[in-house]
């Protein structure tokens, strides 16, 4: 049995909390009864070891027990989550997906086939080790979403060792190895799943309150958001021990703001990747951006300034996409970063780099610097080409509160100059309209 670990731990919880979902308690005894449920569906619909198979759910206990389920039968899974739906079909052929399980909002399952099996390099070798499969697509912010495929076991062997159980938000989504991440580190410590679909501050703050949540794992968008929307006043959040965030770039005056407010509160700096699983980290100072990554079965190396990572939990590679890896077998995260110590400083994406006259401009950086001033919602550093300079950096900018474009321009060009060499300061700046701020805002606010 692959997951015959997981098993052990919910036997031994037997009629404790594992789930919480649209308030209604699930106990490890009543999870482990669900799988035993599926694995009867999954014979009866004639799947085969080895199918691939997409699951379109969220964490709730029928996705989560459907998902175990599938892992034990040896499948090839794509998590897919309801907002994959425009993409589905592309995402479907890339797959080369056989057949579909959907769970609705109210945990009814729905399965459908979809094509006959076929084979490819990747899959040939995770049918011939009896292994189950995972397929994850990256966000295609840049083009069409590339499809890493894993060796399931190899992501799980990690969570067989023991670690604190704490009341957890599962607050990254289904479909993002983030989200699966904090499910089977939960899961494997007999910890307890909070789940939800409506992923708004106000909801979030009140589901902390309600659950009494220790962990929540989340995006710096959305702690920005919490923190600019004012909610976590209304509530009672003293029940956090840890607001771990990853996914994407930190603004430095975001992390600053957030442990003024939550003081108390261990704030941890993940690291993690589609084709490479979650590392374990260790922030230098909770309102640092310095981190230490790595943990078993992974080592780092920085070349040219970009990091590099060897990982025994890599993917096998990409079904549409070239090989991202070195000859001798390290990732190219494509991460720019700077080493002090055993601590790094992610600098941004190579592919984001703006290169103004030969020097280099990293928009996070830039971003940071204008977050803190006054009057900011949301802002965006992005290059434009320039036939003297070859590139120039602009800045989109939506604000809390109208102001004059020419004033708030010079206002903003001044701040920079004070904190940034002058050919990181934006050139050219737009204000974007705030009217969808400002209703986003409104409805956050009217939730309660």
């Amino acid at each position: 049995m692959h997951i015959k670990f997981l098993h052990d731990v919910f036997n031994e919880f037997g009629n404790k909390d594992s789930i919480i979902w649209k308030k209604s308690t699930q106990s490890y005894k009543s999870l482990s009864d669900k799988i035993q449920e599926f694995r009867l569906i999954i014979d009866s619909n004639n799947i085969k070891k080895g199918a691939v198979i997409a699951l379109e759910g969220d964490f709730s206990p029928g996705s989560i027990a459907l998902l175990m389920a599938l892992i034990e039968k040896s499948c090839i899974i794509v998590p897919l989550t309801y907002k994959s739906n425009k993409n589905e079909s592309r995402m479907f052929d890339i797959a080369k997906v056989e057949s579909v399980f959907r769970v609705d909002e109210e945990d009814l399952i729905d399965f459908k086939q979809i094509a006959p099996r076929s084979e490819n390099d990747y899959y040939s070798v995770i049918r011939k080790r009896k292994h189950p499969g995972l397929v994850l697509f990256t966000s295609g912010t840049s083009g069409e979403p590339k499809a890493a495929v894993h060796d399931l076991l190899a992501l799980l062997d990690k969570f067989r060792t023991r670690r604190m159980a704490l009341r957890t938000l599962n607050f990254l989504l289904f479909d993002h190895w983030g989200g699966l991440n904090t499910m089977f580190h939960i899961l494997s410590n007999g910890g307890v799943v909070i789940a939800t679909k409506d992923r708004n501050p106000e909801n979030i703050c009140k589901l902390i309150e309600d659950y009494k949540i220790e962990l929540l794992p989340a995006s710096p968008t959305f702690l920005n958001l919490m923190l600019l929307s004012g909610v976590y006043n209304n509530y009672n959040l003293n029940s956090l021990k840890i607001i771990s965030y990853g996914t994407e770039p930190m603004p430095e005056s975001t992390l600053k703001r957030l442990k003024k407010i939550f003081s108390k509160v261990k704030l941890l700096q993940t690291y993690g990747l589609i084709e490479l699983g979650v590392m374990r980290s260790k922030s230098e100072k909770d309102n640092s951006l310095w981190v230490k990554v790595g943990g078993d079965g992974y080592k780092t190396r920085v070349v040219d300034g970009m990091l590099e990572i060897n990982a025994k939990s890599a993917m096998l590679g990409y079904l549409n996409a070239p090989s991202p890896f070195t000859q001798d077998g390290w990732f190219k995260t494509g991460d720019a970063v700077k080493v002090k110590g055993e601590y790094i400083k992610i600098l941004g994406r190579k592919s984001e780099l703006i290169n103004v006259g030969g020097d280099k401009v990293y928009p996070q950086e830039v971003e940071s610097v204008i977050q803190e001033m006054e009057n900011i919602d949301e802002v965006t550093v992005y290059g434009e080409i320039n036939p003297i300079m070859g590139n120039i950096v602009c800045a989109k900018v939506r604000l809390l509160k109208d102001e004059n474009q020419k004033v708030f321009s010079l206002r903003l060009k001044k701040y920079c100059a004070d904190k940034l060499v002058n050919f990181k300061i934006p050139v050219r700046i737009k204000i974007e309209d705030n009217k969808q701020y400002g209703e986003r805002f409104k409805k956050i606010r009217s939730v309660k």
